[in-house]
């Protein structure tokens, strides 16, 4: 199970929100909101996007991946000044702090200055920190255009018809098919620029190394080592750690110590799985070993980060 289907479906639940937002010319949104990732998809007219002093626009079907948890800027104009803060939790005010999510409402899962506006857009926002969900967006850039025609519209015009209307079920069916755009968008984006992909990403380029990554992927638990990595996709040694190391960026069994790591955090989410089971479950010979290296990684135990993050609320 790679990184992206990890944070789909892995056991940490993520959280996802998503809207049609409707607006007509002037307008500018700071989005402050800290989310780790966002999909936007213009379904009519044109946005640009500002990140990091970079501006972008988008037209009617490009769709962009906007990695957080940095601010950037949605706008119908790139010197725009803005007039609307999202901030975390999606509460918008102001500049002076005065809500206006109410005023601003209008209708199912739908926000904007109008209810018939020149741009219309569909936005979704993963709200999770889980590490497997940095682990995916380290790969990707601040920003990643897919361009109209990349990904399927017929999926774009499904999903914002889920928004767009109220039905029994529909939180899950949404949270599905956004889901299934953002797998649709990374693979596009990654397709069209293997040399900008990073981490994980890059192995499409390197069949040798996308073996690996798929076998270190699905079976952290096996007692790995360079050699048997290397005869497992009929390599030497020598060739497999510097092929992996010029497309992933670090060594095979630094990656995979790295990945255990990652997939410990996620699992301490269980309260029902003890240290020695997820030791067993990702490759540890003991409970001992997890914590020490996982104290490396994190500068804590598992049971004092288990504590902290996903003890309930008193």
């Amino acid at each position: 199970m790679d990184p992206l289907t990890h944070f789909l479906d892995g056991p940490h639940a993520r959280r996802a929100f998503a809207l049609r937002m409707v607006m007509n010319p002037p307008w500018c949104l700071d989005v402050r909101d800290r989310a780790p990732l966002t999909v936007m998809a213009v379904l009519t007219g044109h946005a640009w996007l500002v990140t990091d002093g970079e501006a972008i626009t988008l037209g009617t079907g490009d769709i962009a991946l906007v990695r957080g948890p940095e601010p950037y800027v949605v706008a119908d104009e790139p010197e725009r000044e803005a007039s609307i803060i999202i901030h975390p939790g999606q509460e918008c005010t102001t500049l002076r702090g005065e809500p206006v999510r109410l005023s601003m409402n209008r209708g199912v899962r739908t926000w904007g200055n109008t209810a018939m506006g020149e741009t219309t857009m569909l936005i979704g926002t993963y709200e999770s920190d889980a590490e497997i969900g940095s682990t995916v967006t380290a790969a990707l850039p601040r920003t990643a255009v897919v361009p109209a025609g990349k990904v399927s519209p017929g999926l774009v015009q499904l999903l914002a018809g889920e928004v767009g209307t109220d039905a029994p079920g529909q939180g899950s069916v949404i949270d599905r098919l956004l889901d299934v755009l953002l797998v649709h968008c990374v693979r596009a984006w990654t397709a069209a620029h293997p040399e900008q992909a990073r981490g994980w990403l890059s192995a499409g380029a390197d069949s040798v190394v996308g073996q690996a990554l798929e076998l270190l992927h699905d079976s952290p638990a096996e007692p790995w080592a360079l050699e048997s990595l290397a005869a497992r996709v009929n390599v030497s040694r020598a060739t497999l750690a510097a092929r992996f190391r010029n497309s992933v960026g670090e060594p095979p069994m630094t990656y995979l110590t790295n990945w255990r790591m990652v997939l410990a955090s996620e699992l301490l989410a269980d309260p029902h799985r003890t240290t020695a089971r997820i030791a067993g479950e990702i490759g540890y010979g003991s409970p001992f070993a997890l914590s020490t290296a996982f104290k490396r990684r994190y500068g804590v135990s598992p049971t004092e980060y288990r504590r902290r993050k996903y003890a309930a609320p008193a």
